[in-house]
């Protein structure tokens, strides 16, 4: 606690907001105060959870303490009007799948600052395929609470307890049913990374990348919105922000992990729907069908976090913009 509060405390600081104390003071009495209420009565998150509005409000909670360490002036989404047409098609019915990388717990809170001021629909509407340590980890359970999601245990925690395996499978099965009922009914948008986990520095050169996709989640995504009754709709989705709260280097097993928090700027970044039917049409075989949707998807993310990289950390700003991505700050 006393080193989250510290390091939270430096991060505000240092962006120079002449009430850096008081957004600190603010900010952290709500976290403690919603850490202690949860250890005296833990809450439980059933298979699909709703963002908890009130009488406290989970979610603005979410966004007011991570907002203050987001630099906005180097921060970028990437092909705005993509976005924009996705709030269209959910507005017909349709449902979206956002296929991204995944780099820190401040995910969900930075898509939601990016985009909070121009498609407020989607920042409070967005579901999160989350793991269970969101939902188990004291520090990060008020945020979670504030968010829509599915509660998934990842492939990587899996056999961390051989006993509660079955247990885990069971839950997942659970979480799978809720997901089929709520594509069923339309006008859903859900956000997974299927990598299972957050990106981590590459070993060699330490470099941060999208971790690899596994193609079994692209793959029974995909099937579960074909098989829904509503249009449906994948779409790529890079995310660059782990300067803001990078994970451990290693996955750890224990919850409990250090906190490192900066302030920094960050990005997301849409890419054109990829078609199941267009990528796989030369296909032999449903497996390799599997590999080459997968690829197509992560390939995009990738050059998206290209782009976004270039603009952040090499400090192009709108300039590292290309033909497929199309820099803008819609806050402005």
């Amino acid at each position: 606690m006393e080193e989250l509060y510290l390091n939270y405390k430096s991060a505000v600081v240092k962006s120079g907001d002449p009430k850096a104390d008081e957004i600190v003071l603010s900010n952290m009495t709500a976290l403690l105060d919603r850490i202690f209420l949860d250890v005296k009565e833990p809450f439980v998150f059933e298979a699909h959870h709703k963002a908890k509005r009130e009488p406290f409000d989970y979610y603005m909670f979410g966004q007011n303490y991570i907002r203050p360490l987001v630099d906005f002036n180097t921060s970028y989404v990437g092909n705005m009007p993509l976005f924009i047409q996705m709030e269209e098609q959910l507005k017909q019915g349709h449902n979206i799948i956002l296929m991204s990388n995944h780099q820190s717990e401040a995910d969900p809170a930075i898509i939601a600052l990016l985009l909070e001021m121009r498609l407020p629909h989607i920042a409070e509407n967005l579901i999160y395929v989350a793991g269970d340590r969101v939902i188990t980890d004291p520090l990060c359970k008020p945020f979670s609470i504030g968010r829509n999601l599915i509660c998934v245990y990842s492939k990587k925690h899996m056999l961390d307890d051989p006993a509660l395996v079955e247990t885990k499978r069971k839950a997942n099965t659970r979480s799978l049913k809720e997901m089929a009922t709520l594509l069923r009914s339309g006008s859903q948008i859900i956000w997974i990374a299927p990598s299972g986990g957050r990106d981590r520095p590459v070993a060699n050169s330490g470099e941060w990348a999208p971790a690899p996709f596994d193609s079994s989640s692209v793959d029974n995504m995909r099937r579960l919105v074909d098989h829904s009754g509503p249009p449906g709709h994948i779409y790529p989705m890079a995310i660059l922000c782990h300067d803001i709260m990078p994970p451990p280097l290693k996955v750890e097993k224990e919850i409990g992990e250090k906190r490192i928090i900066s302030y920094h700027g960050t990005g997301i970044s849409l890419a054109p729907e990829i078609s199941f039917s267009d990528i796989t049409a030369s296909c032999e075989n449903p497996e390799k069908a599997k590999e080459a949707y997968s690829k197509a998807l992560y390939d995009s993310v990738t050059s998206q976090y290209d782009v976004l990289e270039s603009a952040i950390h090499g400090k192009k700003g709108l300039e590292a913009s290309t033909p497929a991505v199309s820099l803008s700050q819609p806050w402005k």
